[in-house]
């Protein structure tokens, strides 16, 4: 399960990105599946996290943006870290009896001042190597002020690393993992967190994209690209080496669209990261904050090449793999749908709606104004509407005819506004 902090839907070649080959993760879609509606549970990390890995709304377990101090996560009404006792994909798998890890960002709890969040382990996982948002052995950035307030925090060994350093590491580890558990089925998370800012490439890979040297933050962005294709092409060759490779279920995606500091536009300078053809970015409830790339290979199971249309929620990946796997159906209450069908290649609707919220008054708001979304949205088909708690900013958009999300049509369809405003406030009510 490689989930990759911050990239945008347009930042893989495969996905019309013309500045940038990314020939390796390309791959594992052109030798399976891509979708072209894949929506991620947040526009932001830690509940984005925590829908993949409960196959729940993140609201569930009041984490609505991302954690932080002590004192900020009480200020917007959230946890200091996901309930250990929920079901997890990594319990999941456990239980069926695979090897389990964790290898890269975490975000779910332990960080700053926040020293008490359970480990990984109470999670499901057998081993683990985080960063800076999350406690057990983790890599932590040197000069970074974060990285030392998480070592302060102890509970685990330390490793002193440059961000560059971290995603190689990140798949060295999982190769032994795999090498170490021979011949047994084993389920890992491979979290690469060096696509979020501030960039930190290697000065030779930074080399490689000077025709961007007048945007710095964008030629940044390119090189860290570059080392991550790279090393996941390492990957995949390390899994065929060790003759696994068309036998692993190999899943590639992001957590949120790119970035959208407010300082980007105030030096003049679009900001590193493609969302491709939609409005919004990370913070965003429009569609560059939450529709991301998705690609899945699976030799024997997936048609290579295929491009699915239909929709497909961070839910349904918890409830898809137990039936494409074939695993026990966990008794918590899963929000996902199980759409294995359209990973086989089978177009087909989604029965439920799909709901979002995202933070409140005191969290990050994107900055070009345009890219700031009302705080709640509902999916619905082809039908989008977003409004705030209290019945303010409503908007609805076709996304079949409006996929940039220009045309706001709520004055013209005041039933199907009432409709779907009704399930959302609804929904909402409901959480905690």
């Amino acid at each position: 399960m490689i989930f990759i902090d911050d990239m945008g839907y347009g930042d893989l070649s495969a996905y019309g990105n013309c500045d940038i080959q990314t020939p390796n993760m390309d791959r594992i879609g052109g030798d399976g599946v891509t979708l072209k509606r894949f929506y991620v549970g947040s526009p932001i990390c830690s509940p984005s996290r925590v829908t993949l890995m409960t196959g729940q709304y993140p609201s569930k377990f009041k984490i609505t943006s991302f954690l932080a101090s002590r004192e900020r996560n009480e200020k917007r009404g959230m946890a200091n870290y996901l309930d250990e006792n929920v079901t997890t994909i990594a319990k999941v798998f456990k239980r069926a009896g695979y090897s389990t890890a964790h290898f890269g960002k975490w975000h779910m709890g332990g960080g700053r001042d926040v020293g008490e969040a359970p480990l990984p382990t109470a999670y499901g996982f057998d081993e683990s190597l985080v960063s800076f948002e999350g406690l057990g052995d983790r890599l932590l950035d040197k000069n970074d002020g974060l990285s030392k307030e998480s070592a302060a925090l102890g509970r685990g060994q330390v490793t002193w690393v440059e961000k560059h350093e971290k995603t190689p590491i990140y798949v060295d580890r999982t190769l032994q993992f795999i090498k170490e558990n021979q011949g047994e089925p084993f389920y890992i998370d491979l979290w690469p967190n060096d696509v979020h800012d501030p960039f930190h490439p290697k000065e030779d890979h930074l080399g490689k994209f000077t025709d961007y040297a007048n945007n710095h933050y964008f030629q940044e962005y390119l090189a860290v690209i570059y080392q991550l294709d790279k090393e996941i092409g390492r990957l995949l060759d390390g899994l065929e080496e060790m003759g696994v490779l068309d036998n692993t279920l190999i899943i590639l995606t992001s957590d949120n669209g790119p970035t959208d500091w407010a300082y980007y536009y105030k030096e003049n300078l679009n900001p590193p990261g493609d969302a491709g053809p939609f409005r919004g970015r990370k913070w965003s409830l429009y569609e560059g904050g939450i529709r991301v790339p998705f690609m899945a290979r699976w030799p024997g199971h997936f048609r290579p090449g295929s491009l699915m249309e239909s929709t497909v929620h961070a839910t349904d990946i918890l409830p898809t793999l137990v039936a494409l796997l074939g695993l026990e159906t966990p008794a918590s209450d899963i929000d996902g749908e199980d759409r294995s069908q359209v990973l086989l290649g089978n177009a087909s609707d989604r029965n439920e709606p799909i709901f979002w919220e995202y933070g409140g008054e005191f969290d990050i708001s994107p900055g070009n104004p345009r890219y700031r979304s009302p705080r709640l949205a509902i999916l619905d088909g082809d039908y989008k509407l977003l409004m705030n708690k209290d019945s303010t900013q409503i908007e609805l958009y076709n996304l079949r005819d409006d996929i940039a999300e220009t045309n706001n049509i709520a004055d013209t369809r005041p039933q199907m506004v009432s409709r779907l405003a009704g399930m959302l406030l609804d929904w909402k009510s409901k959480l905690p």
